[in-house]
């Protein structure tokens, strides 16, 4: 007698799921690579090691007396911590409002916008290289005088084994997508776990995406092509992609294409004017 096939298991319904599914499924398959100067790339971050690197950044702001729904400003340079600090904030249930980290003598009123508008209880950012200057940015934007600061880069791994996973739903928040504000103040818009979810699903189908896709973007994580489209869709679909600073690009566009290139690169994309540099 012959057993009818199990059933395939139900589709994850929010990006902890996706994560933590991933990373049972294989924990050593690399996920995301840092292409440091443009060009050379760095050690890649396994499914496993972002899956413990969220964990412990989770219960970093749970310790910190965070809540579910509360929110945290993301405020981080070009490289794997803003993913370690994203992933976090999922998997504590905090919100995560992800924004342009503070460019040297320039003034702020995104960020001042940003913060009046979503009141957050936590910073999140790092104290190694790119660390943001705390006593100007305070001074600057007084939205963040009450927030927690907590620097993911410090928090160690094993405060993984005290995360507790938050029961996060699909119509609970992921974070705050806030617009460019370049015809008034940013405004927030509000993107829920199911958003993501069937977003990606419908982008994965699109694409023809898959374990074999490798993807090379260099739009910052905080722009919603290269957090949605980048970071989280190469989750999603279980490939992997390398992650170029968006400086080094700027600098000599080539280096875009010859990384794609390198890299036998299936996936990657930019705004119009990205082409228009590179032609």
């Amino acid at each position: 007698m012959t057993r009818a096939p199990l059933p395939d298991p139900e589709p994850p319904s929010n990006f902890v799921a996706v994560l933590r599914r991933r990373a049972l499924e294989g924990p050593a398959r690399p996920l995301y690579s840092v292409l440091d100067d443009g060009e050379a790339e760095g050690a890649p971050l396994d499914v496993g090691g972002l899956d413990r690197r969220a964990r412990a950044v989770a219960a970093a702001l749970r310790a910190a007396g965070l809540t579910g729904g509360e929110r945290a400003v993301l405020l981080f340079p070009p490289g794997l911590e803003f993913v370690a600090g994203f992933f976090g904030c999922l998997y504590a249930g905090v919100v995560a409002v992800p924004t342009p980290p503070p460019r040297p003598n320039r003034p702020m009123p995104r960020l001042r916008a940003v913060a009046d508008d979503a009141r957050p209880a936590a910073v999140l950012t790092v104290a190694g290289p790119g660390a943001i200057d705390r006593a100007r940015v305070l001074a600057e934007v007084p939205g963040l005088e009450g927030a927690r600061w907590i620097e993911t880069d410090a928090v160690a791994d094993d405060l993984a084994d005290d995360w507790r996973n938050p029961g996060v739903g699909p119509d609970d928040l992921a974070f705050l997508q806030y617009t460019s504000g370049s015809t008034g103040d940013p405004k927030g818009v509000m993107v829920a776990h199911r958003n993501l979810v069937h977003n990606s699903d419908l982008i994965r189908r699109r694409f023809g995406a898959g374990a074999e896709s490798r993807g090379v973007f260099w739009l910052p994580p905080y722009h919603d092509m290269g957090l949605i489209g980048g970071l989280l869709q190469t989750l999603h679909c279980g490939g992997s992609s390398a992650l170029m600073p968006p400086v080094a690009f700027l600098q000599r566009p080539l280096r875009w294409l010859r990384a794609i290139s390198a890299l036998g690169a299936t996936i990657s994309g930019g705004p119009n004017f990205a082409y228009d540099l590179c032609a």
